[in-house]
């Protein structure tokens, strides 16, 4: 096994146990191991910290896999840690038969960096994301189909971190029966039709599954403003709740026809819903230049930052969106507001938000704070995994 040794006062973080070696850390590889191989990782005295995934086209030169001296990473590795987060699920009572659709595998925070495994109804589909898993890509599948009673497994190893990985994408059936171009799944009594094959991320926003039932709640005869609305996840969940009317808003053709079939197959009143295919930052001056004014807006767009280096870009777009919707809000009026970008924190998530407020003459109180669901855990030592962040803040007037 090759070692990747550490420059001197370079361990701190992974004496804290956190996952991730970045390649500034690195003093030398001791041969050429191959790409997602398995490495010492050692101090540059030559003590040994952890065995991790080397990934040399990454500025994370190494994954960690284990803490553990004496522990393998072979197929028994990977069965012990699938059947671990597989449990996991099992005690949140998330693996009943009444939920259709769930996470069972969110990547470092279970253990396995870089490896996502979603399933819907009978079928699991699968994100390969780093060197390390796409190494162990034949072993994990194995695994799965003896752990996971399901019909098909369907790769989604197409998301543009692959390409950071010095990896190809890949979108197809792994193995099983062909998949259907719609999978149906119900969620909180809503049947959604699901687009596996290339719906956004694996298909559907799982992690927005309390969030949406917490929309339900706080709808009731509220005017509604959805962007980003994708399938209709919120919008569905807003007219259950007892919306006065939804204005769905999204760019995309196919995200608003799945969110149409949705919402006819919930016999939903669609005289309540109007939707808006365009840029959700034109829309939203365009509405403003109209007067229109809403009970309830949500905001939950796609990630602007993937790293903090893209922070300050990304911290423009989201003053930019929230200041358009306190100007859209009535005396009273709601905004829930999201950011699933990572390279963006809880803390200056609020602080742009709190300046979207000052900026727009409005004054606005936090009333409820949200994040992903509990099929997303997070690691004490990874506080990367908190990607999701969500307010909802009450508007009650000039300040």
């Amino acid at each position: 096994m090759a070692n990747l040794i550490l420059k001197k006062d370079r361990e701190a973080s992974l004496i804290r146990h956190h996952p991730w070696v970045f390649s500034g850390a690195v003093l030398r590889i001791d041969r050429n191991p191959e790409l997602g191989e398995t490495v010492n990782i050692l101090s540059h005295r030559g003590d040994l910290f952890a065995k991790g995934a080397y990934s040399p086209y990454s500025n994370i030169s190494s994954r960690v896999w284990t803490w553990e001296p004496d522990e393998d990473v072979d197929r028994k590795f990977f069965e012990l840690r699938i059947a671990k987060a597989l449990k996991l699920r099992e005690d949140t009572g998330l693996l009943s038969t009444s939920v259709d659709a769930l996470r069972l595998i969110h990547g470092e925070s279970d253990g396995l960096p870089g490896l996502i495994v979603d399933r819907y109804r009978d079928v699991l589909v699968v994100q390969f994301l780093t060197a390390g898993v796409e190494y162990w890509r034949a072993t994990i599948i194995d695994v799965l189909k003896t752990l996971q009673h399901v019909s098909s497994i369907y790769d989604r190893s197409d998301a543009e971190m692959r390409d950071l990985e010095g990896l190809k994408t890949q979108n197809g059936l792994l193995w099983g029966e062909d998949v259907a171009d719609l999978i149906s799944i119900y969620e909180n009594d809503i049947l959604f039709s699901i687009d596996i094959r290339s719906g956004h991320k694996t298909g559907f926003y799982l992690d927005q599954r309390y969030n949406r039932t917490v929309i339900r709640k706080l709808a009731e005869d509220r005017d509604v403003l959805d962007c980003f609305s994708y399938s209709g996840g919120f919008t569905l969940n807003a007219l259950m709740g007892g919306a006065s009317s939804v204005i769905a808003v999204d760019s995309s053709t196919e995200a608003l026809t799945l969110l149409m079939k949705n919402l006819v197959g919930n016999h939903l009143p669609q005289d309540k819903v109007s939707i808006v295919e365009g840029d959700v930052f034109q829309v939203l001056r365009r509405l403003r230049d109209q007067g229109k004014l809403f009970d309830m807006i949500i905001l939950d767009p796609p990630k602007f930052a993937h790293t903090t280096l893209l922070a300050e870009r990304a911290a423009r777009g989201y003053k930019d969106i929230n200041l358009l919707a306190f100007k859209l809000l009535r005396e009273g009026g709601l905004l829930a507001t999201f950011s699933c970008s990572g390279g963006v924190s809880a803390d200056l998530f609020q602080k742009i938000v709190a300046g979207a407020a000052l900026d727009a003459g409005v004054d606005a109180r936090i009333i409820l704070r949200l994040g992903q669901d509990v099929d997303h855990p997070v690691a004490l030592n990874f506080p990367e995994g908190t990607y999701l962040k969500g307010i909802v803040l009450n508007v009650s007037g000039k300040n």
